[in-house]
């Protein structure tokens, strides 16, 4: 359910503020300021919700997902396959950025990606890795811990094969993560390759260019609230029946 504005008279989201209005000119060293349209502290939603409960989660975190995820590609989310990927170099020293989820099943997430870009260096040299989807208009959001993997050359080119031409192009055009001189120069490197390479022929695969998958090893799954009373349970990856693999589901405190 879609977290409710507030209902208090004469709260700010009952009257449309003009949007010149809400760009702050405050320099900067002023004191903060207590105008609540651009006030953060001043920000906040009630969320409505059904409880969610231990006894109504999937066996698995990956098929809770896909509830999840169908609820959320029902809703009208804007792209809901959109993740924010968090990686650390070697010194831990952590970036963030998102991109767009490709594929899931048991095995884990699928994202693709320039092998060269500072996500693609960084997984290569440390495979721990978090993902979010937060899914604010239904007050949920979905978080994963677990270790990347780079997936197998043919499942990158079968997916590569699906990219829309210009995507294709933009593969080879964009040394993702460098800098570049000017807009113009990354036009121009397009240009080339769409002179190469014209709509109807086949791109090559680039070889610095590939998928990776996220075996999770934590998936948490948040629903919002009332009073901030949150719930929160984690799946967490161990021993199953038997001695198998499986996973244990534990309540966190908001």
């Amino acid at each position: 359910m879609a977290p409710v504005p507030h209902d208090t008279p004469g709260d700010p989201a009952d009257s449309p503020v003009p949007l010149d209005s809400r760009v702050s000119s405050v320099p900067p060293g002023a004191p903060h300021s207590t105008d609540p349209v651009t006030d953060p502290a001043a920000m906040r939603e009630h969320y409505r919700s059904l409880p969610l409960l231990e006894d109504d989660l999937a066996i698995t975190p990956m098929d809770q997902f896909a509830r999840w995820f169908e609820d959320a590609v029902a809703a009208g989310l804007p792209e809901p396959n959109a993740m924010v990927v968090s990686t650390a170099a070697r010194d831990g020293r952590p970036s963030s950025r998102t991109v767009l989820l490709k594929r899931f099943d048991e095995r884990g997430f699928v994202f693709f990606t320039n092998y060269t870009s500072r996500k693609g260096r960084e997984l290569t040299a440390n495979p721990h890795v978090a993902l979010l989807f937060p899914w604010h208009p239904l007050a949920r959001q979905i978080s994963v811990t677990g270790t990347a993997a780079r997936v197998g050359r043919d499942e990158t080119a079968a997916y590569f094969r699906t990219r829309p031409h210009g995507s294709q192009l933009g593969a080879w055009a964009s040394d993702q993560s460098t800098a570049v001189a000017s807009r113009e120069v990354l036009l121009r490197r397009y240009e080339e390759l769409a002179a190469r390479y014209p709509e109807g022929e086949q791109v090559p695969v680039p070889p610095h260019w590939g998928g990776f998958r996220i075996t999770p090893d934590t998936a948490e799954f948040w629903q919002g609230h009332e009073n901030r009373l949150h719930d929160r349970l984690r799946y967490v990856r161990g021993e199953g029946p038997h001695g198998r693999p499986g996973w244990r589901v534990e309540r966190l405190c908001p």
